[in-house]
């Protein structure tokens, strides 16, 4: 089996992206200008929304943040079974995160727990969507209509998933998709935000160029807002031409790398169920990013060492950000006892479109055998 090299995560890319940055180089203009305002009208087709472009997914998070305008103190309810930069980005705005639960089957934000975790000081619910699944996304909705709250979806994970028919990003209140470069597709880094609230989204387009009013028209012509005010905190969060370059060329990519994704996904699911816990996903919806099991007991030792010993990566995603120091004091820890218990279950398989059926089959080879033997 060919497995030299083989990786956990890539970026998959080829002559076409090479070229468009090429094209980018030779125009000499490298910041934020027309490839960018591109970008962003492709990808609003694409949602039949309006995307504003950023450098990261975490400044995508900060700045959707601050659009709706998160003050300090305020709280934000977020499952701590996600990437740092969920409560990095909060903290940033000033806010509070709230460590919630997550629910057994999808590993996404358990509302039982959330509902729990409400108080008056809450001003927003960020629903992650772990592994491409979006969980129960419509109950999130009817949550924080319920309670008035703002919904900024971190769909970092899910670029091209649908729920209930529906493409993520398509619909709801703030959607915030990172493109960095493993990400279902990439521009390098890079970060969108994805909302028809115009206010906002007009706040964010400002906010991303240091609040500068109105920076972006003058950008997109290839020139530049000398006389301008500033009338609230802004961040050096534009994207660049080079960066767009990227992105375009992976847009056009999607449809394939969707595919297999969700083929290889589909492989896993066939291959190892009944042997490990799996995330309930439904590979027809979903595109996922990672690959997610989960072994119990003392085993999930025994089944990364085997995987290493054959030359295969293996990840953990993602330690829980409650028992992280910068954030271990928010509450009391005792409260997610369940997210500890996964967390001490979780293994991530190599999962992206470099890789081949062989490879899939050869990996739930080496699982099965580790289980089995044991």
């Amino acid at each position: 089996m060919e497995i030299e090299n083989m990786k956990l995560s890539k970026s998959i890319i080829g002559q076409e992206e090479i070229d468009a940055v090429t094209d980018v180089l030779k125009r000499e203009y490298l910041g934020m200008g027309q490839d960018v305002m591109k970008f962003e009208e492709e990808l609003g087709c694409f949602f039949k929304r309006n995307v504003t472009l950023v450098n990261t997914g975490t400044a995508a998070l900060h700045l959707a943040l601050q659009g709706i305008g998160i003050e300090p103190g305020d709280e934000v309810l977020v499952q701590s079974l996600t990437y740092v930069s969920c409560f990095q980005a909060i903290k940033a705005a000033g806010a509070i995160p709230v460590a919630c639960e997550v629910c057994d089957d999808s590993l996404t934000l358990d509302l039982k727990d959330v509902e729990l975790k409400l108080t008056a000081r809450t001003k927003a619910i960020m629903p992650v969507h772990y592994a491409g699944n979006v969980g129960e996304l419509d109950k999130v909705y009817d949550f924080a209509k319920k309670h008035h709250l703002r919904v900024i979806e971190d769909a970092s994970h899910a670029f091209g998933t649908t729920f209930q028919g529906r493409l993520i990003g398509s619909f709801g209140d703030i959607c915030c998709i990172s493109m960095d470069g493993i990400k279902n597709i990439t521009s390098g880094e890079g970060g969108m935000i994805i909302t028809d609230d115009l206010i906002v989204g007009q706040k964010i387009k400002d906010a991303r160029l240091l609040g500068v009013e109105n920076d972006t028209e003058s950008r997109y012509k290839g020139q530049r807002t000398w006389l301008f005010d500033v009338h609230y905190q802004g961040w050096r969060y534009h994207m660049s031409n080079i960066m767009a370059a990227i992105g375009r060329a992976q847009l056009n990519k999607f449809p394939a790398f969707k595919d297999k994704r969700r083929l290889l996904a589909k492989i896993y699911q066939k291959r190892l169920s009944g042997l490990v816990k799996l995330i309930n996903c439904n590979y027809d919806e979903v595109v996922p990013h990672i690959f997610v099991i989960r072994v119990e007991g003392n085993k999930r030792d025994l089944v990364k060492e085997a995987l290493t010993k054959e030359g295969i990566p293996t990840g953990i995603h993602y330690r829980p950000n409650h028992l992280l120091t910068l954030f271990c004091n928010n509450q009391d820890n005792g409260t997610l006892k369940h997210t500890e218990k996964v967390y001490e279950e979780l293994i991530t398989l190599p999962l992206h479109p470099g890789l081949t059926e062989n490879n899939i089959n050869f990996i739930c080879d080496v699982i099965e055998h580790a289980i089995q033997s044991r």
